[in-house]
């Protein structure tokens, strides 16, 4: 748990700074290339690229991190690449942050100091197929055919008239779509930990499908993560990003799971204490940038 929990932090680091780098490259590519939000003309940025890497080795880190920690500690641990990136934000893409954003950073790490230390542990998995089962629930199929429904809707009505003027239009797609690439990275990272501990996996076919809807869904996240970030201020839109990719996430793993695998009633209360102080830092940041906008 601990390999998982200091994994989960470096790769809020990475993440936070890779979306300041990122918003850097994609403002380069509109200043030299004409990106204008819908082509891909950012590949031909450099500091986009490395904007890319940086966020790359981040999820990297994570997807490991899924494998030795329970998502409920690791997808809110999230809220550190917030702090991270509003404060790489103020000082090298001259976002201001006020007296608020401020009081939200410190909400977010309060929130998250309690979520480390409360945590419960992930239930022991031994195979691959244990995940598949789970996975195959009547009620988490229905999650992802409501998940699938929804996306496409956003992708091809709701997007095309909506999604320059409102964040939440691409922050939708990417937290549902990337709910459900949770859950397959975990379920892949757990497979490939259990194969380097001598239970080989990678003979099953369910390990090959959790890595396809891994991909899948993770390439339909990372574009339009990228369309929101190029429309709107980096900070909101990893604030908001956060929030509603981890009631998404949180969401997936209590149906996959059944529960939070804890039936002590204080380790309950802390777990909500820490996801609402986080909501509430985050809350707190994304209301400073709205009133500098104003």
């Amino acid at each position: 748990r601990f390999i998982g929990m200091t994994l989960a932090i470096l790769a809020s680091c990475a993440i936070g700074s890779s979306y300041v780098i990122t918003k850097t490259g994609l403002t380069q590519a509109a200043e030299h290339h004409g990106f204008n939000g819908d082509g891909h003309e950012y590949l031909r940025s450099p500091i986009w690229w490395c904007g890319m890497l940086t966020l790359i080795s981040g999820e990297l880190m994570n997807s490991i991190a899924y494998a030795f920690a329970p998502a409920v500690l690791v997808t809110p641990l999230g809220a550190l690449s917030v702090l991270i990136g509003t404060v790489m934000g103020a000082y090298f893409l001259h976002e201001e942050v006020r007296t608020l954003g401020r009081l939200g950073c410190a909400t977010c790490l309060l929130g998250s100091i309690m979520l480390i230390l409360h945590a419960p542990p992930d239930k022991d998995i031994q195979t691959i197929d244990e995940i598949l089962d789970l996975a195959i629930q009547p009620l988490f199929l229905l999650y992802c055919a409501l998940v699938t429904g929804f996306s496409t809707y956003m992708i091809y009505v709701v997007s095309p008239k909506s999604g320059r003027t409102n964040p939440l239009v691409y922050i939708s797609i990417c937290s549902s779509v990337g709910s459900i690439s949770v859950m397959a990275v975990k379920a892949f990272s757990i497979a490939v930990k259990l194969t380097v501990g001598g239970e080989n996996q990678l003979s099953r076919p369910s390990t090959y499908a959790f890595l396809i809807v891994l991909v899948v869904s993770t390439l339909t996240q990372m574009n339009y993560l990228n369309k929101a970030m190029d429309e709107f201020p980096a900070s909101l839109i990893n604030a908001m990003y956060y929030v509603v990719f981890t009631t998404c996430t949180l969401s997936a793993s209590f149906i996959l799971y059944g529960g939070f695998n804890t039936t002590e009633v204080v380790t309950t209360l802390s777990l909500v204490c820490g996801f609402l102080l986080n909501f509430f830092g985050i809350a707190l940041l994304t209301l400073s940038k709205t009133d500098d906008q104003a």
